[in-house]
């Protein structure tokens, strides 16, 4: 037998030794990094394992008009979920669920017995407070309420299109609730319980929670004032013309923002699922297409004034009533014309063969040059999906006709929009703005301002003196021509009459016609444009200066009032027709006694607030003039 030496020996224990420390170095090294590295991603597994979440929606950000009014909010609508694992009695849970959600217990008995970790329930979705209290109040084991909410659209069918709706998990489907769903949107927020392998809660663990996040507040440049007074106008003219449609849009011209923005036919966000699609997917004052008649003369004025192709005051024309144009006969709406005039009145009497004149001397391609330096032809760029942009003629296929017919507004497809923007340049002192309706994104817990809009000016078109020539010949218009259904007293109103016949499949309709009116005021400094158009009138002679003039009028005079734009009395004397009521100026009373009052009882009716002998004030002003028979509110001291 072979006898091994201690040194052997000596070095076989050392290598062993040598061998387990290195063995329990590793597992050491190991534990320590399980315990210090991998132990707060182990133990978060675990809690997640264990861990159960209670979702609590964000608030989506509200949508207020510019000066803070709530046009899209929120209203609190709790949800219902529940654990199955801690469900004691499943048939008596659903049996009570059931009852008190209205739904077949048969349903709910199969929701609470599902193998899984938590399920909402369909039916307590988005439910009402007293609901969530009941539900609360049968102290079901396993069975929760989470904070939810719902959109929430305080002034209904009110500027739908624009705002457009959210589903039913608040995202954003149409309208601005789309464009800025992601800034609209917040994060999701939760209360987290700890429960073992069976579902049982854990007692001795307490439960986490995270807020959520709302999302930010979108701010628009939209005037609840003028809106409100615009959607009255339509009612109105719906219920009073029946049209097939009606759109309005008014606009700060020295900036680009839309002030109001409407259209009919009209839905409830809050219901659009009862809503064909068609009616929520136009927003007609953007999208619609049309030809859009005498309105356009207002880009053909300002191309001519801009050329020096003619002096309104001093060139005459002779109008027939028709003008032959390469063997095509374009009439007048006048039959048997308007005879001789100024270009003035040309302006004044909506002439169409006044403005194929223009159109003449200013040549295709200057026209067309300032018809697109105008905006027409593109997307103003607007910030809501679905813009339209228009259609015209090629250019290398205008012939004379095609030219004739574009300088008075037929041939060509517009959309309100662009219109809108094109004639506040025209007015404006000659800068075409880009519309906006987004004013700015606020943070509601900090309220710090996150994005802000300005005003984006695309380019000079024409100069500030054709403005003022064109303020001043719209003005004329409002005052003794064909817009003189839009005059308001005490202010300056300028404006166009616009009336078209539609089209479809390459023929014109018989008696269906779009009718509008452009106008502005102050006309000396313009601080709102306004358009009408009414899709298909009925019961009435379908003409711009007869149905659209007076809207325009009665939303002039009450959003003026409502911008705080004081009254003037320096205004172009409006020419009176047979079809206008009898006017009077209202007389200075102030200082008068009850008794001097007795000899202003014929023209005009006094409402009288105080019990003083004295009038120390009175609405309206002295000098403005209303109608015959008008009420005057005086007080007295």
């Amino acid at each position: 037998m072979k006898r091994v030496s201690n040194v052997t020996v000596r070095k076989r224990l050392a290598i062993s030794l040598l061998a387990g420390l290195i063995i329990f170095s590793i597992i050491d090294i190991r534990l320590g990094y399980v315990q210090f590295v991998l132990g707060d991603m182990l133990t978060g597994k675990a809690k997640d394992s264990w861990s159960r979440n209670i979702p609590f929606e964000p608030e989506r950000g509200k949508i207020e008009d510019r000066n803070g009014v709530e046009l899209a909010a929120n209203q609190s609508a709790p949800t219902v979920y529940v654990v199955p694992r801690q469900v004691v009695d499943p048939a008596a849970t659903a049996e009570k669920l059931a009852a008190a959600l209205n739904m077949s217990k048969e349903k709910a008995y199969k929701i609470i017995t599902k193998h899984t970790s938590i399920e909402r329930i369909p039916e307590g979705r988005k439910i009402s407070y007293e609901k969530a209290n009941e539900v609360r109040e049968l102290g079901l084991k396993g069975v929760y309420i989470g904070e939810d909410s719902k959109r929430y659209y305080p002034f209904g069918s009110y500027l739908s299109h624009v705002l457009g709706f959210a589903g039913i998990d608040n995202q954003g489907l149409m309208g601005l609730e789309l464009e800025y769903d992601d800034q609209l949107n917040g994060k999701k927020g939760s209360v987290q319980f700890f429960s073992d392998a069976k579902g049982k809660r854990m007692p001795d663990m307490s439960d986490d929670y995270e807020a959520p996040m709302d999302g930010l507040d979108l701010k628009l440049t939209i005037d609840t004032k003028i809106q409100t007074i615009v959607e009255r106008e339509l009612d109105i003219a719906e219920a009073t013309y029946n049209p097939d449609g009606l759109i309005a849009i008014a606009m700060n011209p020295n900036n680009g923002e839309i002030l109001a923005m409407s259209s009919r036919p009209t839905f409830d966000p809050a219901n659009f699922k009862n809503v064909p699609p068609e009616i929520y997917n136009r927003n007609l004052p953007i999208w619609s297409t049309y030809e859009p008649g005498s309105t356009f003369k207002i880009i053909t004025l300002a191309a001519a004034l801009q050329e020096n192709k003619v002096d309104l005051e001093h060139d005459h024309f002779f109008d027939p009533g028709e003008v032959e144009v390469a063997g095509a006969t374009l009439h007048c709406w006048k039959r048997g014309g308007h005879g001789a005039e100024t270009f003035l009145e040309v302006v004044q009497n909506s002439c169409n063969p006044g403005f194929v004149e223009l159109g003449q001397r200013l040549g295709k391609d200057s026209l067309f040059k300032y018809i697109r330096d105008f905006g027409f032809g593109e997307k103003t760029g607007i910030d809501l999906a679905g813009e339209g942009k228009g259609l015209l003629f090629n250019i290398d296929r205008v012939g004379p006709v095609e030219q004739a017919t574009t300088a008075f507004g037929q041939g060509v497809a517009v959309t309100p929009i662009q219109q809108v923007a094109a004639v506040a340049a025209a007015v404006n002192g000659g800068i075409l703005y880009q519309p906006y309706i987004a004013k700015e994104l606020v943070d509601p817990r900090t309220g710090e301002t996150v994005m802000k809009k300005s005003p984006v000016a695309k380019r000079r078109v024409i100069s500030e003196e054709t403005s003022k020539k064109i303020r001043a010949a719209l003005e004329s218009v409002v005052a003794q021509g064909t817009g003189k259904n839009a005059f308001v007293d005490t202010y300056r109103v300028g404006g166009k009459t616009g009336t078209a016949q539609k089209a479809q499949n390459g023929r014109y309709l018989e008696n269906n016609y779009i009718v509008s009116f452009m106008g502005f005021a102050p006309a000396d400094d313009p601080q709102i444009v306004v358009y009408v158009a009414v899709d298909n009138p009925k019961g009435a002679v379908a003409f711009g200066g007869t149905i659209a003039a007076p809207i325009v009028g009665n939303i002039m005079e009450d959003s003026l009032r409502a911008l705080d734009v004081p009254p003037r009395k320096n205004q172009i004397e409006k020419e009176p027709s047979i079809l206008d009521a009898p006017t009077v100026a209202v007389p200075d009373l102030v200082g008068l006694t009850k008794k001097d009052l007795q000899q202003y009882l014929y023209d005009i009716k006094l409402d009288v607030s105080g019990t003083g002998d004295k009038v120390i004030k009175q609405s309206p002003a002295p000098g403005v003039k209303v109608k015959v028979g008008s009420t005057i509110r005086i007080f007295m001291n």
